[in-house]
């Protein structure tokens, strides 16, 4: 996610807490960065539990899987 989006979800935070509030357009706005936001945090940290290995006493290196795989 671009700076600029950041920037532009933090703004459109701000003018949420001011007397004035949002306009039904910001808040679909606000909504459908937050999701973007959301989506790319996620999408980092699958990626890098995809690539985390775990290792043994042994010294084995052992990747990581998810709840319930074997």
């Amino acid at each position: 996610m671009e700076q600029k989006q950041i920037d532009r979800i933090n703004e459109l935070a701000k003018k949420a807490k001011s007397p004035e509030g949002l306009t039904e357009w910001e808040e679909m706005e606000r909504a459908a960065l937050r999701r973007e936001y959301i989506d790319s945090v996620l999408g980092n940290l699958k990626g890098q539990l995809d690539n985390t290995y775990i290792v043994d006493e042994k010294g084995n290196k052992i990747k990581l899987q998810k709840k319930g795989e074997k």
